[in-house]
C-alpha cells in the first residue's frame, strides 16, 4: 500500500472518531459536563477542551498564553502542554467547546483533502510540540480522541461506539505492542506463547525468542502459556490506564502468575 493510500485511511478514521465525539457531546445534558471522568482532575468539559485545543493546533488557529499551576493529576511529559489548553477554555460553553471543535476539524480536514500528504515518514509543522510523523500524527489522532469518546461515555453511563471503524483501529493499534509486553515488560521466559483474544477482534499470538523479544505468530499456537480472553472495554481501560475491568471480565487459562504480570503491564499510556 502507498503511503498516500495509508494516511488517507487514517484521515478517514480520524474525520469519523471527530464526528462521533461531536454527536455524543451534543447528546448530553448541561450537568453531565460536569460529571468527573476516569482521567484524574478532568471532567467531561475538560475532555471536550482537551479534544478542542489539539483540534484548533492541528488547524492552525492561534491559542491564548494561560499559566498553568502544577497539580498532582499532571504527571506525562506533556501534561503542561495539554492543561494549558483545557486552562484556556475553563469559561467556554459546552455549544462553544462543540462549535470550536466543528470549525477546526473541518478546517484541518479540508487542509488535508486540499494537500494530501504523500509522506508517512515526513513530519509536518503542526505547532503540536511532539516532532511526529505524518504516520504517527495521523494515526495516532482517531486513537486519541475514541479514546476520550470512551472516557466520556463511561462517566456519564452510555455505552457504545465499541463497533466503530475508530474502535477497531484503536484496539488494532493498542494491541501491537503486545510482543513487547509480553517479552520486556512482563519477562517471559524464551518459548513462552501468549494468545490475546479480544472480542470482535481476530485473536492474536506472540512468542518470545531466545534472544527474549517479542514476535507476533502467523498461526495460533495449540496450547499456548497464556490465553487471555476479554470484551473491548476491559482492554482499553487496562492499555489505556483508566481503571481495572470489571469482575471477571477477563478470562485467564494458562500460566496464572504470568497473565497477572501481563495484565499489570498492559497499560501503554503515559
Amino acid at each position: 500500500m502507498s503511503d498516500q493510500r495509508l494516511l488517507a485511511g487514517y484521515i478517514d478514521v480520524g474525520r469519523a472518531a471527530i464526528d462521533d465525539f461531536v454527536q455524543l457531546l451534543e447528546s448530553l445534558p448541561p450537568e453531565d459536563w460536569s460529571v468527573p471522568t476516569d482521567l484524574p482532575g478532568w471532567d467531561v468539559k475538560a475532555i471536550a477542551s482537551h479534544v478542542a485545543h489539539l483540534e484548533s493546533v492541528l488547524a492552525g488557529f492561534s491559542q491564548p498564553n494561560v499559566a498553568v499551576e502544577p497539580s498532582e493529576h499532571m504527571t506525562a511529559m506533556t501534561s503542561s502542554y495539554t492543561e494549558q489548553g483545557v486552562a484556556a477554555r475553563r469559561e467556554s460553553t459546552p455549544a462553544e467547546l462543540i462549535a470550536e471543535i466543528r470549525e477546526a476539524s473541518a478546517a484541518r480536514f479540508a487542509e488535508l483533502a486540499a494537500n494530501p500528504p504523500t509522506d508517512a515518514q515526513v513530519v509536518p509543522d503542526t505547532g503540536v510540540p511532539l516532532a511526529w510523523s505524518w504516520n504517527t500524527l495521523l494515526r495516532n489522532r482517531p486513537l486519541d480522541v475514541w479514546m476520550h469518546e470512551q472516557d466520556v461515555r463511561r462517566a456519564v453511563g452510555q455505552p457504545g461506539g465499541m463497533d466503530a471503524a475508530a474502535a477497531v483501529h484503536t484496539i488494532t493499534y493498542y494491541a501491537e505492542g503486545l510482543g513487547y509486553i509480553v517479552a520486556k515488560r512482563a519477562a517471559a521466559a524464551p518459548g513462552t506463547t501468549v494468545v490475546l483474544a479480544i472480542d470482535g477482534v481476530d485473536p492474536i499470538a506472540v512468542a518470545v525468542t531466545d534472544e527474549r523479544k517479542g514476535v507476533f505468530l502467523s498461526e495460533l499456537p495449540g496450547e499456548p502459556t497464556v490465553r487471555l480472553e476479554l470484551d473491548p472495554e476491559s482492554f482499553v481501560v487496562l492499555v489505556g490506564g483508566r481503571r481495572a475491568p470489571r469482575h471477571g471480565a477477563v478470562r485467564v487459562s494458562g500460566d496464572e502468575q504470568l497473565a497477572s504480570r501481563i495484565l499489570a503491564n498492559l497499560n501503554t499510556t503515559p
